[in-house]
């Protein structure tokens, strides 16, 4: 956080807005917009830039967190050695020692108060004055602006009391009030960095260093920045995965929950993919380098997050404009304080203190976090669940989704056939027919073989010896189990060998779409088993919270009309399309969008691409360790439907945060600027200038803190 970065936060609207209008490329414009680069202060002058905060790989972001604690740093300092040179100040007070009912008779108190809080107005007030420089070099006047405005014209004015002119000085009303202001940023400063850590734990998860497997066989740390594309790398038990490759040897589980938001160890061998960041668990694997640095997935997903976190919000706009109108306010407001106190014929000095009161109270500072601190959460929240937000704009749309469109295979299904019934007949139980079938079909390379043969190693079946086995061209599968000889066909075969009495629960299997084989001995029919693409269990749970909050559900599919109706229904789906072409699945989301829904369209960003594009919300899933969906407003690692539901949850959480703290940003003004002004000051109640301060800050530390609840 620089030092002129407590301004109003006003971002040029005319600068970048961040991103290209929807269905066009979608693609982030990524230059510098305005003071604030949200969550991250951008610009406090006495500490100089860093506007490449964020490199790829982290380390730019790294150095961001250094130079935000050094300057935590630094205003804790200066708050403690102001707040130390106060102490005399105090206690030499005339207002202060009436107060407490003490009198101290100090050779020339006024010069020793006037050297000391000198020294306080410059070394606490350097921050602000620097920070107010800034912001009128943009023509920008804010927060730092009207501190540097208020204390130097209570300071000025009280040397000038000591020096010159006749009146009353309120040097203990100027040094508390630099002291409260000081101790505010430093306290705001402390919550900012706290919002950013979820993305500092992403960077501390790459290791320094890596085991090089030399082609020797001999092993040699080496730092992760010197690992090539093709490089084996030794990844020992506990320890950290330092980039992304593949399994050559060995066998091991790993933590990912820093992909996926789920703490559960993922179960990986030979040709699987790891990912740098991960966590090793019980056994030691090699692994070949596939990418490194800026390549990595980490890596990308810290510069995807950074980005979006510095991407406009829409409502900062409101806040921009309320944070102008507040400062506007403030100079005018403080100027006809002034004058409407002279009029009444009170002193200068009391006038004076008014309009520092005034001036101060109204500082839009909380004003000026209020969205940038909830979008810098949200964005960090999400990287960490496997939410990876790439238009920030179209996610706050997320709120007002009235229709959520499903792209139908590796969506809400798996995208791979599976056993869905069992029937058994003629005295063979379910468990028999799969056990054999599963036996028969394990030589054979085929998806419905492949599904067979997984049912049952997901029931633990230990698979019978096959002998003779033979494929019937077209038709199916044959062997020899335990002496006898069994078939897995298809319904076509059945016919052929004169089999006419099928269960007739057949008939409403194939009316759902599903493909059915038979288990024949002999001539004798022994099961029936149907296979069809499985549906995710998580898709019914998704469907039911999305109807819970109101949002209607749609499914597009190229498969026919009863797989469609099939899975609608099991599912509980509004509306279903079927045999729809790739390309004409961005129609029908216009087409909804002509009904006057707001759509989101979630696929898997490939074939779906046009559909993502022209929906309000197009969300990718499963997208894995692939983070360059260009066609999607949001990434989902996982390739489960509740994580839509989670984005959308989270769009309005964002927005209400964003509705509070605008909400309590400007409306504590309401209640503050008419006391400050002195409305009350006929029945005795009246805020003096850090009694103002205090309450300003205590509002920026609300803000900050309602913002971090979205953590909860």
């Amino acid at each position: 956080m620089k030092d002129n970065e407590h301004n109003t936060h006003k971002h040029n609207s005319s600068e970048n807005n961040g991103m290209h209008e929807k269905g066009n490329s979608r693609h982030m414009n990524h230059s510098s917009h305005g003071d604030h680069k949200e969550g991250s202060h951008k610009q406090h002058g006495e500490h100089g830039g860093h506007e490449n905060h964020m490199q790829h790989g982290g380390g730019g972001h790294e150095g961001h967190q250094n130079h935000h604690q050094m300057m935590i740093a630094d205003f804790r300092k200066r708050f403690i050695v102001s707040t130390i040179l106060s102490i005399p100040v105090l206690v030499l007070s005339s207002a202060v020692q009436n107060l407490f009912n003490y009198s101290i008779d100090f050779p020339n108190a006024p010069y020793w108060q006037l050297v000391l809080s000198s020294i306080i107005y410059v070394y606490g007030g350097i921050p602000f004055f620097k920070g107010a420089r800034d912001e009128l070099r943009k023509r920008l006047p804010g927060m730092m602006t009207l501190v540097a405005v208020a204390i130097t014209t209570a300071y000025f004015y009280s040397a000038s009391v000591v020096l010159f002119i006749e009146g009353k000085f309120f040097f203990w009303e100027l040094v508390t009030l630099i002291d409260v202001m000081l101790v505010g940023h430093w306290m705001e400063m402390k919550s900012v960095l706290g919002a950013s850590r979820a993305l500092e734990s992403l960077i501390k998860r790459l290791p320094s260093e890596a085991h090089l497997v030399r082609d020797d066989g001999t092993v040699e740390d080496i730092s992760i920045s010197e690992l090539k594309v093709g490089d084996k790398v030794l990844i020992r038990p506990g320890e950290k995965v330092p980039v992304d490759g593949i399994i050559l040897s060995g066998s091991s589980s790993f933590n990912e929950a820093f992909i996926t938001g789920e703490s559960k160890p993922v179960s990986k061998e030979e040709g699987d993919e790891v990912i740098a960041g991960s966590v090793n668990g019980e056994g030691a694997v090699t692994a070949e380098v596939r990418r490194t640095g800026k390549d990595t997935y980490l890596s990308q997903v810290i510069e995807l997050v950074n980005e979006a976190q510095k991407t406009r919000s829409k409502t900062q706009d409101l806040a921009n404009r309320a944070a102008f109108i507040l400062t506007m306010v403030a100079i005018v407001g403080g100027i006809g304080t002034l004058v409407t106190w002279l009029a009444l014929g009170k002193p200068l000095a009391f006038a004076l203190e008014r309009m520092v009161t005034v001036i101060v109270i109204a500082c839009p500072h909380a004003l000026g976090l209020a969205v940038p601190l909830v979008v810098s959460i949200s964005t960090s929240i999400s990287a960490k669940n496997g939410l990876l937000i790439r238009n920030r704009a179209a996610f706050e749309r997320g709120r007002n989704i009235t229709a959520i469109v499903f792209d139908k295979t590796g969506t809400l299904t798996k995208g791979e056939f599976g056993v869905t019934d069992i029937i058994a007949v003629n005295s063979e139980d379910k468990d028999g027919v799969l056990l054999k079938a599963a036996s028969l079909e394990i030589n054979s390379e085929h998806p419905i073989a492949k599904g067979i043969v997984k049912a049952a190693e997901e029931k633990g079946m230990k698979l019978e010896t096959v002998e003779d086995f033979e494929a019937i061209p077209g038709k199916g599968i044959q062997g020899m189990i335990n002496g006898k000889k069994y078939i897995v066909a298809s319904p076509r075969y059945l016919k052929e060998i004169g089999i006419d009495d099928v269960p007739s629960d057949v008939d409403r299997l194939h009316g759902q779409g599903k493909t059915t084989v038979f288990l024949i001995e002999g001539k004798t029919l022994l099961g029936v088993i149907a296979l069809a693409d499985l549906i995710r269990e998580e898709s019914r749970e998704a469907i039911d919270a999305l109807h819970q909050m109101g949002i209607k559900t749609y499914m597009l599919t190229g498969d026919n009309e009863k797989v469609a109706r099939w899975v609608s229904s099991e599912l509980g789906i509004n509306e279903y399309f079927a045999e729809v072409l790739p390309h004409q699945k961005s129609e029908k989301v216009k087409e909804l969008q002509q009904r006057g829904e707001i759509v989101a369209m979630t696929g898997d960003g490939v074939n779906d691409a046009p559909a993502l594009i022209q929906a309000d919300l197009g969300i990718a899933i499963g997208a894995g360790t692939d983070v360059a969906i260009e066609s999607a407003d949001v990434i989902l690692v996982r390739s489960d439907p509740r994580d839509t539901v989670s984005i959308i949850r989270l769009a309005r959480k964002t927005y209400r945060k964003m509705q509070e703290n605008l909400a309590w940003a400007s409306g504590y003004n309401i209640f503050a600027l008419p006391l400050a002004a002195g409305i009350l000051y006929n029945i005795g109640i009246i805020l003096s200038p850090a009694a103002g301060g205090l309450l300003m800050s205590l509002s920026t530390v609300i803000v900050a803190i309602n913002a971090m609840r979205l953590k909860m």
